[in-house]
């Protein structure tokens, strides 16, 4: 803990222990999101936000200096890409891209890589890995999932430390591993035993005597909380790495710092002003649900209550008018609009603003329509059929969903997006961008103004927006994208290069359409 704690003064941060909440990270300086050339103790909050605010006023292009402040970086002390006996295509083992022409391991047939760099940068892993991959029979080797092969590699690679093939640091070392916290007691019956199944799986392919099996389950229970998904740029899931000192990074429903990926390397950002002695915080989850259903994915997940000060509101009068708009149902009287909650008799649903009566049996209805047809799609989606077919099924859907829910009803955005993305498989772009600006209110709405979801999706906006030729409204579109997305991703990765260089494309476009009609 000593060693950690004078390596996390580098990053200016602090490891301490909160009562109910473990071990936290806490910020000895302030952190910005955005100039963090500006960000020492010399310059007041005051006057950070003003220089954000005059270069926002000069319209600055220039935003390579104006990235939000990183954290903390670290490298996985293991990870693993996707990759899986059935998956198409398979990713680079060492930078997770995706493409057909990789080259697979001709020994054990597992691996997979895009070069000589990626193939060297792994070598030392994967020569221990190989060894123990190889021995089992083919079939079995179909059996090793990204979660097992990343049990496997944990052990190999504290092996490889311990034998100073490779160097432990303060930051990099299995002990970090073992101070994970593991929840055992809390975990159900069943999750033990598909744990203790999986850890006999890796003793069998480890075949190691001075490891134990009940070591090996624990291990899995680690990663279960303590394991995060690795996403490209675009929050794509590509893999599963361990991070053990980010793992440290408590959670909150209103986070003040963000968890991006550039490759395999973990960044934290700060999306608020976090000021000396502020804990860090990141959201573990998706945060646009209801007080109840985050609570809901965060005890199954990861076995504890969050007692944040937006799930510290449950049960309060804004908490229920934000659940019942998020996941409840609208007045069906059309000029009101809105939101029911159940009467007390609990045979209906009154509409809060006019106070009209919803009957349970109509709103069963309406649902058991809605399910019919989503089981509808969901088989026609496995059985490879036209997208111009699911696309019309979730229209009805839809339409249903439009009379039963709330315009900001989670149920219907999702709905909307899945008609969004198949639009798109499709390059039916007009009808694409529609739908793309029926889902931006929404995302406006659930996250925070700063949040990398948002970003994305005035991102996708913009490149629409673009090439159908609406090009001043793309300008908008994409400055909100960077706007948000320099702050959550930095400025310096090929995604974030792409998206300025179309911005600027965009902005140069524009202004010439307006000089030839003389505006």
């Amino acid at each position: 803990m000593e060693n950690l704690q004078s390596a996390l003064k580098d990053y200016s941060l602090s490891v301490s222990t909160v009562p109910e909440k473990g071990r936290s990270l806490f910020a000895s300086r302030d952190f910005y999101p955005g100039l963090s050339h500006f960000s020492s103790n010399k310059f007041s909050g005051f006057i950070h936000y003003l220089i954000v605010s005059l270069m926002s006023l000069i319209n600055v292009k220039c935003v390579a200096d104006v990235a939000g402040d990183v954290i903390i970086g670290q490298e996985p002390y293991i990870c693993v890409s996707n990759n899986s006996s059935l998956s198409t295509p398979k990713r680079c083992d060492g930078c997770f891209i995706t493409s057909n022409v990789l080259r697979r391991c001709s020994r054990c047939h597992v691996a997979y890589y895009c070069g000589t760099a990626c193939q060297r940068s792994e070598w030392e892993l994967h020569r221990l890995e190989c060894e123990v991959l190889s021995r089992l029979e083919k079939d079995k080797r179909k059996s090793v999932t990204p979660s097992i092969r990343l049990m496997v590699r944990l052990y190999l690679r504290r092996k490889l430390q311990d034998d100073k093939v490779i160097p432990s640091t303060a930051m990099d070392n299995y002990n970090l591993v073992e101070a994970l916290v593991a929840h055992m007691s809390d975990i159900t019956e069943e999750q033990l035993v598909l744990y203790a199944q999986m850890a006999n799986l890796v003793y069998s392919i480890l075949q190691w005597p001075e490891i134990n099996i009940k070591e090996i389950a624990e291990n899995f229970s680690k990663f279960a909380c303590n394991a995060h998904t690795i996403c490209d740029s675009e929050l794509r899931p590509v893999g599963t790495g361990l991070y053990p000192v980010i793992s440290i990074i408590n959670h909150s429903c209103l986070p003040n710092s963000v968890l991006v990926f550039e490759g395999r390397s973990a960044l934290v950002r700060a999306v608020q002003h976090i000021p000396a002695g502020t804990e860090v915080v990141i959201s573990y989850i998706e945060t646009a649900g209801s007080t109840i259903a985050r609570q809901k994915a965060l005890k199954e997940q990861y076995l504890f209550t969050c007692t944040c000060p937006r799930c510290s509101k449950m049960g309060q009068k804004d908490d229920i008018q934000e659940s019942a708009i998020l996941e409840g149902y609208r007045c069906k009287n059309e000029k009101c609009g809105g939101f029911l909650l159940r009467t007390t008799d609990g045979k209906g649903f009154q509409c809060q603003g006019c106070q009209l009566v919803m009957g349970k049996e109509e709103i069963k209805e309406i649902i058991t329509e809605i399910e019919l047809l989503s089981e509808e799609a969901a088989s026609k989606s496995s059985f490879s059929c036209s997208y111009q077919e699911v696309i019309s099924i979730y229209k009805k859907i839809e339409k249903l969903q439009t009379k039963l829910y709330h315009p900001f009803s989670i149920s219907l955005m999702q709905t909307r997006e899945k008609i969004l993305k198949s639009l798109m498989e499709l390059e039916h772009w007009t009808e694409a961008l529609a739908y793309c600006k029926l889902t931006i209110p929404f995302y406006e709405k659930v996250y925070p103004s700063v949040h990398p979801l948002l970003g994305l999706q005035y991102y996708t906006c913009g490149k629409l927006e673009w090439y159908l030729g609406e090009t001043e409204e793309a300008v908008k579109s994409l400055t909100k994208a960077v706007d948000i997305l320099r702050i959550t991703h930095g400025t310096n990765t090929p995604f974030m290069k792409d998206l300025l260089m179309k911005l600027e494309e965009a902005r140069a476009e524009a202004s010439y359409k307006c000089s030839s009609i003389h505006c």
